[in-house]
């Protein structure tokens, strides 16, 4: 269903407004809805299902709803939203044959102030997502969970009182956070970014001159590289596609190397995704910006000597 497809690449939560935004008719919304494809959680808010079906697991394993079960139910938005939902059960704890299927099950001990009503509290949720998630899904998560208002130092000072490997997990997340991306597609774009060397990307950069500003998704100033996670939501009239036109164009003659990626490509080609970020960064090491960075850094290192 089509409203199903756009609520999942929208991170698995969404208002009706931004379900508008990716052209889903409301008469498509009801149906989806009355199939149970979608659930209502607030007026205007929704989700996918396997929210409620989380916490009927968490209660027929007498469980917790966790990862990004519990982040869904959090009204957070997702890299892949759950076919199966995660729940939590204590790590010694023997379940008869078969009772586990089609949940992801999770054996850890959780302390009391881990849990609120049958899922784990957007603390301990982050620090699950980081523990067990690949790191573009757990930065999903984080990054979200951030924009929601949740602390990165009590995330760190709960993790402190974890194993040493598990703790540097956390951290490591933790340090690539950003409260300013927008959603799950730049998250993951900004996790494929970060294993290219020499590139430092961050996210929401406005780039401004007398004439002309914008705001980009990603961007490495001292590189002049952008990276736009480029979806057809922000691009549904002639006038939204006439004005991102004009800022491209305005970016690439002021010598920035602006590069677009669709969803898709993103979620599906992250190996091709990163060769083309990597031939950016080669090609402007071969234009000898990399070295005039380099000597601006060890300028400015001299002068603080003297």
């Amino acid at each position: 269903m089509i409203a199903v497809k756009a609520l999942a690449r929208l991170g698995g939560t969404a208002t009706r407004h931004q379900l508008r935004l990716a052209v889903v008719h409301w008469r498509q919304v009801d149906a989806a809805l009355e199939a149970g494809a979608i659930v209502r959680t607030a007026r205007g808010h929704f989700v996918l299902p396997s929210v409620q079906v989380g916490q009927a697991a968490a209660h027929r394993l007498s469980g917790t709803a966790s990862h990004t079960t519990a982040a869904l139910h959090h009204g957070w938005k997702v890299k892949t939203s759950p076919s199966e939902p995660h729940v939590t059960v204590r790590s010694k704890r023997s379940l008869p044959r078969g009772a586990g299927a089609g949940v992801v099950l999770h054996w850890r001990d959780l302390d009391a102030d881990d849990v609120v009503g049958w899922v784990t509290t957007p603390r301990r949720t982050v620090i699950d997502c980081c523990l067990d998630l690949p790191f573009d899904e757990a930065l999903s998560v984080f990054d979200s969970a951030r924009r929601d208002g949740v602390q990165i130092g009590d995330v760190i000072a709960r993790a402190d009182w974890l194993p040493a490997r598990q703790r540097n997990r956390v951290r490591r997340v933790a340090a690539a956070s950003s409260a300013r991306a927008a959603g799950p597609f730049e998250s993951v774009l900004r996790a494929i970014a970060l294993e290219v060397a020499g590139l430092v990307v961050k996210p929401q950069v406005q780039i401004r001159y007398d004439d002309f500003a914008a705001r980009v998704d990603l961007a490495d100033d001292d590189l002049r590289i952008v990276l736009e996670a480029d979806s057809h939501e922000f691009h549904t009239s002639r006038k939204d596609f006439d004005r991102d036109c004009r800022r491209y164009n305005a970016l690439v003659v002021r010598d920035w190397i602006v590069l677009r990626f669709t969803w898709e490509q993103v979620m599906f080609e992250p190996a091709v995704v990163r060769r083309m970020i990597e031939a950016a960064v080669t090609l402007r090491r071969s234009q000898g910006l990399w070295r005039r960075r380099a000597g601006q850094l060890a300028g400015a290192a001299a002068r603080k000597q003297r």
